[in-house]
């Protein structure tokens, strides 16, 4: 990827993040990259175009993380801890992107948000997957899995919109609070 179109995808995230992707013109992503507004399309065919990459990105990276989570132990307690852990840090370290990638999302194209959703349907089956291995080995206790995962990801989700790196927790902080609180929302003793 070139400087510049790193520049206007930089430029588009604080824009969207800041403006929404409606609110947000090609001239205000232009010159936020420092280039003519006729640059935007030199790089991307579209606004639209630039919310999908970085929404895909954003989103890939997350699987990545939530992947690499879930395979760092054996156990499902020490499974959601990290999971959770370095998705709420990931969305807190991050949350210019990971407002606009968990935010924006009705923008895209259908065919963009099909793709982008995929991956979700990833992610969420990867906490699936610990929180039911949890219930099976009955170190979690929840009435209902599909909502404890709907709540897990959602409180990590959630960050991107609140946070904003001048409060009192660090990014670190946030991470390992919300660990503790989805093993409390477990039932894990």
């Amino acid at each position: 990827m070139t400087d510049t179109a790193q520049r206007l995808l930089d430029s588009a995230t604080a824009a969207f993040a800041a403006k929404g992707f409606h609110g947000t013109t090609t001239r205000d992503i232009a010159t936020g990259a420092g280039v003519t507004p006729g640059a935007v399309y030199v790089h991307h065919k579209s606004k639209e175009d630039l919310l999908y990459s970085i929404s895909k990105v954003g989103h890939e990276r997350t699987l990545e993380l939530v992947r690499s989570s879930a395979a760092s132990a054996d156990e499902p307690v020490e499974q959601i801890t990290a999971l959770v852990r370095n998705l709420a840090q990931w969305q807190a370290a991050n949350h210019t992107r990971s407002h606009v990638v968990n935010f924006e999302l009705p923008a895209l194209s259908d065919e963009h948000r099909a793709d982008v959703l995929r991956m979700r349907h990833q992610v969420e089956d990867e906490f699936r997957q610990v929180v039911e291995d949890g219930l099976k080995q009955g170190v979690f206790d929840v009435p209902d899995s599909n909502m404890a995962v709907v709540t897990l990801l959602s409180m990590c989700i959630d960050v991107g919109r609140w946070y904003r790196g001048n409060g009192r927790l660090s990014a670190e902080e946030i991470g390992e609070h919300h660990s503790q609180m989805a093993l409390r929302l477990l039932g894990v003793r």
